[in-house]
């Protein structure tokens, strides 16, 4: 190691320094490495990868600068079973987060990190969440042994001498310590201690559970810290809209996971719409603060996608396409005879002569997927066609609009618009998807994910609702907060609105309504949009389509209320007064 120019000690912060000696002298490696995120130190660590058997090299001419990885098959996805809030008192935690109390953990997992390195080199890898000199932007440090998690690390945070830069001698920075052990899901275990800004992961080397700055950091500690400094960090992707004549809209908007976020960050607005146009300023996470003008200002913590490729294809989603078609690391797909890669939903039909994401011949009749259900793909956002150049400032975008959507066959119209920001906090609080034949449950029940933050919220899920509710006093000019639903079916279980490039419209009614020039009804649920209120130029959509895709069944939401009450008993003891009485006018108004 000592041969590169890379490699060494980069800063002269003590603390840091003595931290990072504290581990390695807790887990024994071979060889310590600073990264320091330069071109030649990523050309040393792929190249490093692809001798290991870590990567593999694919088609350059197809997909250049493109790597292939395959996961542990017993190890690809998050593991919320594993996944810890570590504080002194379990109502901190509260009732949705899995509980272990701080000292108990920390004995358990130094036990397991003990002499684990041993044979491997230990990487300590500085990074910033967010764009550098951000006021919002966090300083994170992960030790790791896996080089899978510093390429994708490179790729999803701004890595290295910049993030040493900006911590200068300070010694507020996240510490994150990995290692993947032997991979044995007995040996599982993520851990956060919002208390110590301290994050643990053990046994595990797949994505959101060892990519430390994602939801470790950005979402389940972000989200304590947050409270604590008067911000939010939330499930939420941003973009930006920007009207013919100039006009730019910032929205954010939170859906629970198979309801196409990304594929909305990206949206491409139809035809019949010349000269309007979305940019993506993140798909997956925001910071929120309010600014001194009384708006709420958000930024993309992140620098890259770690997006779920199946059902990815020039349909659903072709800037994500063009983003993934170099300098990515796919995850589980499967791979063609010839070095490209392929995965259920992608355009063409399966290519013959196909490995799975196992390493095994795959055909038509395996009857197995080909590629895992939650393979991934990690690309740049630099990468993306329709990256908005707002990404990158420090200051973040104001916001003009939030909305909040779900999965639901049934109940829910396409788009309405809470009365007021308390309302909006209730529509959020309360939003849910129906579960599929997939998923442990009933089919058709609803399960609740409020704001899309369930598995994510780093501390009491009652006080979070409450946060909210605070935020409100920081805010003379608050976002509007609507509510979506692309996923309603009719009686023969056909979705009723045609989706993808067509939700254009309903954005475009919602950014109208922010700036005063659409009209809206007043309904028992909310503020709804008449046919004539849509620009349905280039499509053609009748006033019954649209009239069924917008009613409100008085029985269905009556079921609906009945439903949220799982929800209300579960945060009882700390869930805000204000959501109750929000419930109970709905009740009086239907």
């Amino acid at each position: 190691m000592d041969n590169f120019t890379f490699g060494k000690v980069g800063t002269h912060n003590a603390t840091l320094r003595e931290w990072v000696e504290t581990i390695r002298g807790l887990t024994l490696p071979d060889h310590v490495m600073w990264v320091d995120g330069s071109e030649a130190e990523r050309d040393f660590f792929y190249k490093q990868a692809v001798e290991e058997g870590v990567l593999t090299k694919l088609n350059q001419e197809k997909l250049p600068g493109c790597y292939y990885h395959r996961s542990n098959p017993n190890d690809v996805a998050r593991v919320e079973q594993c996944t810890f809030i570590c504080t002194p008192g379990r109502v901190e935690a509260g009732p949705t987060n899995h509980w272990a109390p701080p000292r108990e953990m920390y004995d358990k997992l130094y036990a397991l990190l003990k002499g684990a390195m041993k044979g491997r080199t230990m990487y300590v890898v500085p990074y910033l969440m967010g764009p550098p000199g951000s006021p919002l932007t966090k300083v994170g440090v992960e030790i790791t042994d896996s080089l899978y998690v510093v390429l994708n690390m490179r790729i999803m945070s701004r890595m290295g001498k910049i993030a040493l830069d900006q911590l200068g001698n300070s010694d507020d920075f996240n510490r994150g310590v990995h290692s993947v052990l032997d991979c044995n899901p007995e040996r599982r275990y993520i851990c956060h201690f919002p208390q110590d800004n301290t994050i643990i992961s053990v046994g595990s080397g797949y994505g959101g559970n060892v990519l430390l700055g994602k939801k470790c950091l950005a979402l389940r500690i972000g989200s304590y810290l947050g409270r604590n400094q008067g911000w939010m960090a939330e499930h939420m992707l941003i973009l930006c809209v920007e009207s013919p004549d100039g006009e730019k809209t910032y929205v954010a908007a939170a859906f629970p996971s198979a309801c196409g976020k990304t594929n909305f960050a990206m949206l491409i607005p139809p035809k019949s719409f010349e000269g309007w146009k979305i940019t993506t300023i993140g798909d997956d996470i925001a910071w929120m603060k309010p600014g001194t003008d009384g708006r709420l200002y958000a930024i993309n913590p992140e620098a890259g996608y770690f997006g779920v490729a199946p059902g990815t294809n020039y349909k659903s989603n072709p800037n994500a396409m063009k983003t993934i078609a170099k300098d990515t690391i796919y995850t589980n797909v499967a791979v063609t005879p010839d070095g490209d890669v392929w995965w259920e939903g992608k355009d063409e039909a399966p290519p013959e002569g196909l490995i799975d994401w196992q390493g095994r011949p795959w055909s038509p009749e395996s009857g197995e997927k080909a590629a895992h259900p939650n393979s991934r793909f990690t690309a740049p956002m630099t990468n993306n066609p329709v990256l908005a150049p707002e990404a990158h400032l420090p200051e973040g975008v104001p916001l003009s609009a939030i909305i909040f959507g779900g999965r639901r066959a049934t109940t829910m119209p396409l788009i309405f618009q809470s009365f007021n920001w308390i309302h909006g906090v209730y529509l959020g609080a309360t939003m849910g998807s129906e579960m599929t034949a997939a998923a442990a449950g009933t089919v058709g029940q609803v399960r609740r994910d409020p704001m899309a933050m369930l598995p994510f919220c780093g501390y009491n899920m009652g006080d979070y609702l409450n946060h909210w509710l605070g935020i409100r006093r920081d805010l003379s000019d608050p976002p509007r907060i609507f509510h979506v639903n692309w996923f309603r079916k009719d009686a023969d279980d056909k979705f009723l609105w045609p989706g993808f490039g067509e939700n254009f419209r309903v954005l475009k009614w919602i950014i109208d309504r922010t700036h005063g020039r659409a009209l809206a009804r007043e309904t028992q649920i909310g503020w709804m949009p008449r046919y004539r209120e849509f620009d349905w130029t280039g499509m053609e959509y009748s006033k019954e389509q649209f009239e069924q895709c917008m009613k409100i069944d008085r029985g269905e939401w009556q079921r609906e209320l009945i439903s949220q009450t799982e929800l209300f008993l579960t945060l009882h003891d700390r869930l805000p007064k204000e959501l109750i009485f929000q419930r109970e006018l709905l009740i009086s108004r239907l």
